[in-house]
């Protein structure tokens, strides 16, 4: 449709080694053409096909041959030639669906283990118009302290009202973090927002939280057991703070192709794409350690070992009993055996345990080998519990890993594994990475001019490029060719949540779009 203007207006006359074709390019050529904009054909050298296919089959110059040559030709250009394009295109589709979703996997990951912002009371507002600006207040835990929907865009002439209302609630509950939905009056909110910090006289900042998927989410019946007493709008708003306190434990409640980190993920295969997710979001989950007595039952799920049924389970014991106090006693809880505890204990943490290292990621039946090692080095049980194992590792080199291996009937890789954990026993690999940046200003588009110094976050790593968030409401985009240095795939260099700095290239107001790079003007 080369008088139609669409995002497809790159590839009206376009053609490429089959080859050498990007995946990205692959999967936006298909859905070209199954929206009707494109028109796409696999061409080749017709007359050396043919002669390929006459060399075989006419021999000599018998009557018959022109027949025979005759017969081939209209073979190649009715037959053969239509397969091998289905052929081909198929071949190519396939490949670039396994980028893609090898891709998607990758930024999942990244973005389900972003540092969590501990320990502080936050605020979610979920922006909108005409049903408001649905505003959360979450303590550090997580657990809803208050509730309240204010009009903060100007047209509503509501604003003043709605500055009152959110600075009571600073105040009221102590927030420290706001934590913004990108979507529908984002820019607007983040406005609104920032005026109303600069109005206080309070250590409060602010962070721009992707929406993606929080809507799946509060229509959810997960949602509907969780909050029964809030509508679909407030769980929404709910989600968005706890997105920033936690992400890990919100976002596993989420379907993961709605968290909008992939590309083309709607064309991919739903079956292989939700093999490939899933295995990602347990393999995160597994990697972060869950408390026990706190972990909601969509993450408990996601445990190794533990199933939706076995996760429910354990939380309706914790309401009936109270708290675990051992790891020993999620064998009292129906269904979950001998070979389940076996499988999910490692990953279970039960912070203030009697013993210490059921807050470890040690598994149970390593105790004992954990015991004699502690004890051949100079430690008891209680230098687990107070952190004071910085010598654990120079004490046990000195002794030798096979000697102690002898000792505490335990492999040397295994002890390896035990004495890195008990150096930061219950440590959360994810406080090792930068912290996310933190707002108390707001920019607009119109701010935005070429050659101009910024730091953002990377947001979304695609094939041919990476999408940074700078602190207006379009991500600005780093194209492959403008990154540090030459790579394949931007992903070599960076990762989603990396805090980079770029510089402006070009911005086009009327599009939304923002080029930026990451090499210095």
């Amino acid at each position: 449709k080369k008088d139609t203007d669409s995002v497809y207006s790159g590839y009206y006359d376009y053609s490429e080694p089959a080859a050498k074709m990007a995946g990205h390019r692959i999967l936006a050529v298909d859905r070209g053409e199954r929206e009707g904009f494109l028109k796409v054909s696999v061409t080749v050298d017709a007359a050396r096909a043919v002669r390929l296919l006459t060399e075989r089959t006419v021999k000599n110059d018998s009557p018959s041959a022109e027949q025979v040559r005759a017969a081939a030709e209209d073979a190649y250009v009715r037959l053969i030639h239509p397969s091998l394009e289905r052929e081909v295109r198929a071949g190519l589709t396939e490949r670039a669906c396994e980028g893609a979703i090898s891709v998607f996997s990758k930024n999942l990951r990244q973005l389900l283990l972003q540092p969590p912002i501990k320990g502080k009371v936050a605020l979610g507002l979920d922006p909108g118009y005409r049903m408001g600006c649905k505003t959360a207040v979450v303590d550090a835990t997580g657990k809803v302290l208050d509730t309240a929907v204010i009009y903060p865009i100007p047209e509503f002439k509501r604003v003043e009202e709605a500055k009152r209302t959110l600075k009571a609630l600073i105040k009221k509950h102590g927030v420290e973090i706001i934590a913004i939905g990108n979507g529908t009056a984002g820019k607007e909110t983040e406005i609104f927002a920032a005026n109303v910090i600069a109005e206080l006289d309070l250590p409060v900042s602010y962070m721009v939280v992707s929406e993606a998927g929080a809507s799946v989410y509060s229509a959810s019946k997960l949602a509907a057991e969780e909050f029964p007493e809030y509508d679909v709008n407030l769980r929404s708003a709910v989600s968005i703070a706890r997105r920033l306190q936690d992400p890990l434990a919100e976002l596993v409640k989420i379907d993961p192709k709605a968290v909008g980190v992939g590309q083309y993920q709607h064309d991919m295969p739903p079956a292989q794409l939700s093999a490939a997710l899933d295995g990602v979001v347990e393999s995160c989950v597994n990697t972060v350690g869950v408390d026990l007595n706190t972990a909601s039952a969509p993450l408990l799920a996601r445990v190794a070992g533990v199933t939706a049924a076995t996760a429910k389970n354990i939380v309706k014991y914790r309401e009936d009993a109270g708290a675990f106090k051992t790891r020993r006693e999620l064998l009292k809880v129906p269904k979950l055996g001998p070979k389940a505890f076996e499988q999910c204990a490692g990953f279970l943490r039960v912070p203030g345990a009697k013993n210490p290292l059921d807050a470890t990621a040690v598994h149970p039946e390593s105790y004992g080998a954990a015991e004699k090692l502690l004890a051949a080095c100079g430690y008891t049980q209680t230098d687990v519990e107070t952190g004071g194992l910085e010598e654990l590792k120079t004490r046990a080199e000195a002794i030798g890993l096979d000697r102690l291996a002898e000792i505490c009937g335990a492999g040397a890789p295994t002890l390896a594994d035990i004495i890195r954990e008990l150096m930061k026993p219950g440590r959360d690999p994810r406080d090792e990475l930068p912290a996310p940046i933190l707002r108390t200003d707001v920019m607009e588009l119109k701010d935005l001019k070429p050659g101009m110094e910024l730091q953002g976050t990377v947001r979304n790593v695609i094939d041919f490029g990476v999408f940074v968030d700078i602190g207006v409401h379009q991500d600005g985009l780093v194209h492959i060719s403008r990154l540090p240095r030459r790579v394949k795939h931007p992903s070599e260099l960076l990762a989603v949540g990396d805090v980079v700095t770029v510089w402006v290239v070009d911005v086009e107001e009327k599009r939304g779009r923002i080029g930026l790079t990451m090499c210095r003007p």
